[in-house]
């Protein structure tokens, strides 16, 4: 339960930057749960592993173009502000940088037609903002924001479309769930066509999942809080494939952190929604999935414990280390990992 038990070394060399070419061409290493055994392939040949009547559950959120470029009104400093949580109307939460100066009632401006006041000042650089805007706000910010890149990726996104998966549908997300930017509709349909039935839940992925465990003890840490939806059909379909004794496959932790949290709190799939701080771990009993499409994932991360808790540790370690020999990318733009 040690952080350090989750910690490895990473040359600045293997994160990738920006995503290749092909979303689907991505290299897949394919992660035995049990024995640790290993496999490398393409992304595309996950076909190759799945069989009809699996069941494949992906997250639908889209993200938000969420960071806001502007300016202090008064003295015309350069704030920037990153849109975290839709607290009511024109109320948000948000991240400003730099925050120390600004106070209660500062107004920061960002074109003719959007502007936000301070109305309170949280800790860790967060701020409740109001804005007042002309026209439609999310068209606004659809308009002038940029995607809320991880703080590891250096490089200009040049195509905005790349950091969301190809089935995001609802906006709400501060980062994108990223096993997901594997997939291209062509994969999706040949799927469904071999019989593997694919799901939909929705999870808004919030600013936490790039906060670091900074806690010696890993179950004294304070987990984020996500919004999450499951609709009734979907509840159904997962229903029937636990019955029938067919696998369940999450697409990302953020899917898994969904299903955990719904069989978790009513020991069944249901319709509804709310919000989760699940924190999965070593020694967590997985009650809803069987196996995991997932990126390669930071040192000491929540993420990291999770695929550790699947799987074991010493696999999970050993798989980071075997694909450091391979060159495989990590992290959002990086290559995939199916643990099965």
């Amino acid at each position: 339960m040690n952080i350090n038990d989750y910690d490895y070394e990473l040359d600045e060399k293997y994160i990738a930057q920006s995503p290749i070419k092909n979303r689907s061409e991505s290299k897949l290493m394919v992660l035995d749960k049990n024995t640790g055994n290993i496999e490398h392939t393409k992304f595309f040949n996950i076909k190759n592993y799945l069989k009809r009547g699996d069941v494949l559950v992906l997250n639908d959120t889209k993200v938000l173009p969420a960071r806001l470029m502007g300016e202090k009104l008064d003295t015309k400093a350069k704030i920037e502000v990153l849109l975290l949580k839709n607290m009511e109307g024109d109320i948000w939460e948000c991240l400003a940088r730099p925050g120390k100066r600004l106070h209660v009632g500062t107004k920061i401006t960002f074109s003719s037609k959007l502007e936000c006041e301070v109305i309170e000042k949280l800790e860790e650089g967060i701020i409740r903002v109001k804005f007042n805007y002309e026209g439609i706000f999310i068209n606004l910010i659809e308009e002038i924001g940029l995607m809320p890149l991880p703080p590891y990726i250096h490089e200009t996104l040049k195509d905005q479309d790349r950091y969301q998966t190809v089935y995001a549908k609802y906006l709400g997300s501060a980062a994108a769930p990223t096993a997901g930017l594997h997939f291209t509709k062509e994969l999706l349909k040949e799927l469904e066509d071999m019989g593997v039935i694919i799901c939909y839940v929705t999870l808004h992925v919030g600013l936490g999942t790039f906060r670091p465990v900074e806690v010696e003890n890993i179950k004294e840490h304070h987990m984020h809080s996500e919004y999450y939806e499951m609709k009734k059909e979907v509840a159904d379909t997962l229903n029937k494939a636990k019955r029938d004794g067919r696998k369940i496959y999450a697409v990302g932790t953020t899917s898994t952190r969904v299903l955990e949290t719904v069989m978790s709190k009513y020991h069944t799939f249901k319709e509804c929604s709310g919000n989760t701080d699940i924190f999965i771990y070593p020694g967590y009993e997985f009650l809803a999935i069987d196996g995991l499409i997932t990126n390669f994932h930071l040192p000491k991360s929540t993420l990291l414990m999770l695929v550790s808790a699947l799987s074991k540790r010493e696999y999970i370690l050993n798989a980071y280390e075997v694909a450091k020999q391979n060159d495989y990318r990590f992290f959002s733009f990086g290559d995939a990992m199916f643990i099965k």
